[in-house]
C-alpha cells in the first residue's frame, strides 16, 4: 500500500514538471517573435564524416528567389525591321519591236485600158508603225517600169493606211493591210490625164521573223487605179527583206 501511494506520488510529480518545461518554451516563443525566424532563416552546417570541409546550406523551406528569365527582343520595344529585299528586273525573253522597214523587188501586171497590159519591173518601198503588237498604221511607196508600145513606161503608188498581223509557229507573221492613195503613169496617152486615184488591198507573210531583227518577206496584193475614166485592177506580187527596230 505504501510502495503504491509512492508511485502515484513520483509519476505526479515529473508530470507538473513536464508541464513547466512546456509552459517555459511557450512563454520564450511568445516573448521573442523574430527568434524563430532567425532559426529559421540560419544556414544548416553539414559535416560529412571523414571530410574536414564543412559545406553551408541555405535554409531547406526558404522561398527561392524568382530565376530572372531575359525576355525576348521584340517585347523591349518596336521589332526590328525586316530589309526589303532588293529590286530585280525581269526582262522578258523577246523583245518586241514596233517599227519595221521593208525594201523588195516588186512585179506589176499593169491593166492599162481593156485589152490592153503590160509587164512592169521594179521595187516596192514601206515603213509601218505598231501601236499595238498586232495592229498598226503602214506608207508604201511603189515604182514599176516596162514597155507600151515600144514606149517606156512607169507605173507609180503612193499610199498608206491600217496594217494587222498575227504570229504564227515556226516565226512565220501573217499580215494583211488596206492602203489608200494615188497613182502616176507616164507617159502621157491619148487616153487621159497622168494621176489618178488608186488603192491597194493584199498581204504576205514574212518568214523567219518571230522577235528577230530581220526577216524575209513574201507578199501579194490587187493595185486599183482609175485612170483613162474606166477602172484598172492590176495584181502584184513583191518579195524583199524587212527590218525591225
Amino acid at each position: 500500500m505504501r510502495y503504491s501511494a509512492f508511485l502515484c506520488a513520483a509519476i505526479l510529480l515529473l508530470a507538473s514538471g513536464a508541464k513547466a518545461q512546456v509552459s517555459a518554451a511557450n512563454s520564450v516563443a511568445l516573448a521573442s517573435p523574430g527568434a524563430g525566424l532567425e532559426a529559421a532563416t540560419a544556414p544548416e552546417v553539414i559535416t560529412a564524416p571523414g571530410d574536414p570541409l564543412t559545406l553551408t546550406s541555405p535554409m531547406l523551406f526558404a522561398p527561392s528567389a524568382p530565376m530572372s528569365t531575359p525576355a525576348p527582343a521584340f517585347a523591349t520595344g518596336a521589332p526590328a525591321a525586316i530589309p526589303a529585299p532588293e529590286p530585280q528586273g525581269v526582262q522578258g525573253v523577246f523583245e518586241n519591236y514596233s517599227w519595221e522597214a521593208y525594201a523588195g523587188y516588186t512585179f506589176l501586171r499593169f491593166y492599162e485600158v481593156p485589152g490592153v497590159a503590160e509587164n512592169q519591173n521594179g521595187f516596192n518601198l514601206s515603213v509601218a508603225w505598231y501601236y499595238r503588237d498586232w495592229i498598226g498604221v503602214e506608207g508604201e511607196m511603189m515604182g514599176a517600169h516596162g514597155d507600151i508600145a515600144g514606149a517606156s513606161s512607169w507605173s507609180l503608188f503612193g499610199g498608206g493606211g491600217p496594217r494587222a498581223c498575227w504570229a504564227a509557229p515556226r516565226g512565220i507573221v501573217v499580215f494583211g493591210h488596206a492602203l489608200l492613195g494615188a497613182a502616176h503613169l507616164t507617159p502621157q496617152t491619148a487616153y487621159g490625164t497622168e494621176g489618178a486615184f488608186a488603192y491597194e488591198l493584199g498581204g504576205g507573210v514574212d518568214l523567219n521573223a518571230g522577235h528577230k531583227r530581220w526577216a524575209l518577206r513574201v507578199e501579194g496584193d490587187m493595185l486599183g487605179t482609175r485612170f483613162f475614166s474606166t477602172y484598172q485592177y492590176s495584181p502584184k506580187v513583191s518579195a524583199g527583206i524587212v527590218f525591225k527596230f
